[in-house]
């Protein structure tokens, strides 16, 4: 995985949270021989055992259950253990979620469906703002009491944490939300932002993606660079970049070489595609 990887012409990967305990001897080895560094992890990275499919969201530090707290909190701390050895820079973390019914579904049929500037959509978008608002207190107390305990952990290995915006509009925190939210944990907490669910916001009128990474921009670490296609059949975002609706050149003024760049990519990306989307996102932000 990581020769191909350092084949396509990358000197840095992401170890994503899709990482099973099995693939670790392995990566460990690679990574020891020089074959390819590590940039960032995303948590929780290794998988727990008995997990064999990416689970970012199976362990909220948003969850009132105080057992599934302390999940969360022991395999955050292997993602840091993991980090140092793997001389990363950064994790990526899920910040947890209000206890709200499936929306996300019901609005992305409707923007599909045409249906984005009538009544009846602006009052679903209405309705799912006021319950979520209603919520998401207790949500963000237990959040940023766990973010607060694993950035001191981090901070004495020298990594960063990275509060990834979400797509999911039950995700905390949410966009309007992010900059109180890192304003109330320590400097080693940053701002990570996914550029594929910025647009998938946007074209569900939640937010402007260049205007909210504007704002976010001071205290910005890095970003997931992948694209989003729309389609009857929906939004798929995690496709190579220039070949969806991001428009990157509006985002430019905002990154520089300081900041981390992982494309974040469907598995299902053919090589030759992989290469394109790189060199797409080069010539548009340079080469950085």
């Amino acid at each position: 995985m990581l020769r191909e990887i350092r084949d396509l012409g990358f000197e840095y990967a992401e170890l994503s949270h899709g990482i099973r305990i099995s693939l670790v001897p392995g990566i460990i080895e690679a990574v020891e021989a020089g074959e390819i560094k590590i940039s960032t992890l995303h948590n929780f990275c290794p998988l727990p055992i008995g997990i064999d499919y990416p689970a970012p969201n199976i362990f909220k530090f948003s969850a009132t259950d105080r057992r599934e707290r302390e999940y969360a909190w022991k395999h955050s701390l292997k993602t840091i253990e993991m980090a140092e050895r793997m001389k990363a820079k950064l994790i990526v973390l899920h910040s947890g979620q209000v206890d709200i019914k499936d929306y996300q579904d019901r609005l992305e049929e409707m923007v599909l469906a045409g249906q984005k500037e009538t009544p009846k959509y602006r009052k679903l978008v209405e309705e799912v703002e006021n319950k979520r608002e209603k919520k998401k207190e207790e949500a963000m107390r237990l959040s940023l009491d766990m973010i607060g305990a694993l950035a001191g952990v981090a901070a004495e290995r020298g990594l960063l944490l990275g509060i990834e915006n979400r797509e999911g509009v039950e995700e905390i925190p949410f966009d309007h939300d992010l900059a109180y939210f890192l304003a109330a944990l320590p400097d080693n907490v940053r701002y990570w932002h996914d550029c594929g669910h910025a647009q998938i916001k946007q074209e569900l009128g939640f937010i402007d993606h260049r205007m909210h990474l504007e704002n976010l921009a001071p205290r910005l670490a890095g970003l997931h660079v992948h694209d989003v296609q729309i389609s009857p059949e929906g939004m798929h975002d995690h496709c190579p970049p220039g070949c969806g609706e991001i428009k990157y050149d509006a985002l430019k003024p905002f990154v520089n070489e300081s900041h981390i760049k992982v494309l974040e990519l469907s598995p299902g990306v053919p090589p030759d595609d992989v290469a394109r989307g790189f060199a797409y996102i080069k010539s548009v932000w340079g080469d950085q």
